[in-house]
C-alpha cells in the first residue's frame, strides 16, 4: 500500500510541476550557428506559423514528461529483480530530463514569438500518463518498444517541422534540429537496452493519436 501511495504521489507532483512550474532546462537553449543565420524579422503570419507549431512541439513535451514519468514508475513496481526495476526506471529518467529541456525550450520560444501554450495541456497529460502507465505494465521489452516508436515517430514528425517552419525563424529551427536528434538517440539507446519492435496495428494506432493530438493543438 506505501508503495502505491508514493507512486500516486510522485505522478501527482509530475503533474503539477510539468503544467504549471516554470521550466529549467540543463542545457543552453541551441542556437544558430550558420552564418547565413542571421536573426530576421517575422511577418505576422510567419510568427503565428511559428507560434502554431511551437505549441505543437510544446504539447509533444509536456506528454514526453507524462510518458516517462509513468513508464518509469511502472518499472519500479513491474516484474523482475529490484537492480533490473531500478536500471530500467533510471533509463527512462535520465531520457524524461532531456525531454524536460525540450519543454523549457518550447515554452522559451513561445514566449518570445508571443504564443500560447495548448489549453488542453492537462487532458494531453492525462491521457499520455494513463497509456505510458499501461505500456510499462507490460514489461520491460513492451515499455522500451514503445519509447522506441514514439520516438521514431517524433522524429518524422520534427522533420515535417523543419519543412513548415519559415525559412528566417532560425531560432525554432535550431530548437526543432536538436530536439530531433535527441529524439534520435533516445529511440536508439532504448533499442540498445533491449525495447522490441512493436506491431504494426499498435504503430498505427499510435500514429493515428497522435495526428489527432498535433491537428487540435495546432489551434487550441
Amino acid at each position: 500500500m506505501s508503495t502505491l501511495v508514493e507512486a500516486s504521489l510522485i505522478a501527482a507532483d509530475s503533474a503539477l510541476r510539468t503544467l504549471f512550474a516554470p521550466h529549467r532546462a540543463s542545457r543552453s537553449t541551441p542556437v544558430a550557428t550558420t552564418l547565413e543565420a542571421v536573426p530576421g524579422e517575422l511577418s505576422a503570419s510567419d510568427q503565428a506559423l511559428s507560434g502554431a507549431l511551437m505549441r505543437v512541439n510544446h504539447v509533444g513535451e509536456i506528454c514526453a514528461q507524462a510518458l516517462y514519468t509513468s513508464q518509469a514508475l511502472a518499472a519500479r513496481l513491474g516484474p523482475g529483480s529490484a537492480q533490473e526495476r531500478e536500471q530500467l526506471a533510471r533509463h527512462l529518467e535520465a531520457a524524461g530530463q532531456e525531454e524536460t529541456d525540450h519543454l523549457a525550450w518550447c515554452k522559451q520560444r513561445l514566449d518570445e514569438l508571443g504564443a500560447r501554450p495548448s489549453l488542453l495541456n492537462p487532458l494531453w497529460y492525462a491521457g499520455a500518463f494513463g497509456i505510458g502507465l499501461l505500456a510499462g505494465r507490460l514489461g520491460k521489452k513492451v515499455s522500451l518498444g514503445f519509447v522506441i516508436e514514439t520516438e521514431r515517430q517524433v522524429e518524422a514528425h520534427l522533420d515535417s517541422h523543419l519543412d513548415l517552419l519559415p525559412a528566417q525563424d532560425h531560432a525554432s529551427r535550431a530548437v526543432v534540429q536538436q530536439m530531433k536528434a535527441d529524439e534520435i538517440r533516445h529511440a536508439d539507446e532504448a533499442q540498445a537496452a533491449g525495447g522490441m519492435d512493436l506491431p504494426t496495428p499498435v504503430k498505427r494506432l499510435m500514429l493515428g493519436s497522435a495526428k489527432v493530438m498535433t491537428t487540435i493543438a495546432h489551434r487550441v
